[in-house]
């Protein structure tokens, strides 16, 4: 992966949830080319492991560890062997994050018919399983906040620490059909800002990106249908982004090296930065 810029990141070793996914190898790679040493934290050993040799063999620093973001035992026992192997950490990158089926509706609005005639598959506002909307919010947001304390103790009083929370477009604009991600990922937003601030005389800065719209594996056959044209929903997106067309991974790495590096963005502290192709700043008119 090419970057636009390097930041000098030697001797730091930077932590990252979600590392292995689409995105977050992005974040991954852009840290390892500046010189940090990356762990990378996920379930799946086999994309975690694709993440680790891609890094290595462009001559960077990489590890690979299984462990849940929900799990604290689990995040501990990473933080070990983070420590081990690489050293304390001084960059915190909380990517993981997701939705589940089960905290989405079948349909954009709510029409009376829908509670007067049962139809099979519908799911309604109404019918959302609890269960759905705690998978999501517990993903997103206690996935956010335990690493974060797990990790966080790393940082205090350390020179240039940071920490880079990962939001979405849903927060600044809830997307129909899933309520519990677009809430989840508005808490991530605002609890960006109230741990900036509450971190602020310890030396650790606290930001977010938002990204905006991005295929990964996670949201290709929502966008894209067998011929690969886009579908309805795409279509849409599409639609209210300015310069027409979904983002590529790599233009998310300019943003971010730029808040991870102190020397850069020294004075930015609890903001949250959307890449998203004008989509927050277009009204549709």
């Amino acid at each position: 992966m090419n970057i636009p810029f390097e930041v000098d990141l030697r001797d730091k070793v930077a932590v990252v949830t979600g590392g292995s996914g689409v995105l977050g190898s992005v974040f991954c790679e852009a840290l390892a080319k500046c010189g940090a040493k990356v762990a990378i934290l996920g379930q799946n050993r086999e994309k975690l492991d694709h993440v680790v040799k891609s890094i290595q063999d462009s001559g960077g620093t990489a590890i690979g560890i299984q462990a849940n973001v929900l799990d604290r035992e689990q995040l501990l026992e990473a933080k070990k062997v983070i420590h081990e192997k690489l050293g304390t950490c001084d960059i915190l990158v909380n990517g993981a994050g997701g939705n589940h089926p089960k905290g989405t509706t079948t349909r954009e609005y709510l029409l009376q018919d829908d509670l007067t005639e049962k139809i099979e598959g519908l799911t309604t506002f109404f019918d959302l399983d609890p269960e759905g909307i705690e998978f999501v919010f517990n993903l997103n947001f206690l996935g956010t906040l335990l690493p974060t304390q797990v990790f966080g103790t790393d940082m205090v009083g350390k020179q240039g620490t940071t920490i880079i929370n990962i939001s979405s477009m849903n927060a600044f604009k809830p997307l129909t059909k899933i309520p519990a991600y677009s809430g989840a990922k508005a808490a991530i937003s605002n609890f960006t800002q109230w741990l900036a601030v509450h971190m602020s005389k310890v030396g650790i800065r606290v930001n977010a990106i938002a990204p905006g719209f991005f295929v990964t594996e996670q949201n290709y056959n929502l966008l894209f249908q067998e011929d690969e044209t886009y579908t309805e929903r795409a279509q849409k997106i599409i639609n209210q982004t300015p310069m027409g067309r979904f983002g590529e991974k790599e233009e998310l790495a300019g943003t971010f090296l730029w808040l991870v590096s102190d020397k850069a963005s020294g004075f930015v502290n609890g903001v949250v930065i959307p890449v998203d192709g004008g989509f927050s700043a277009y009204s549709g008119v």
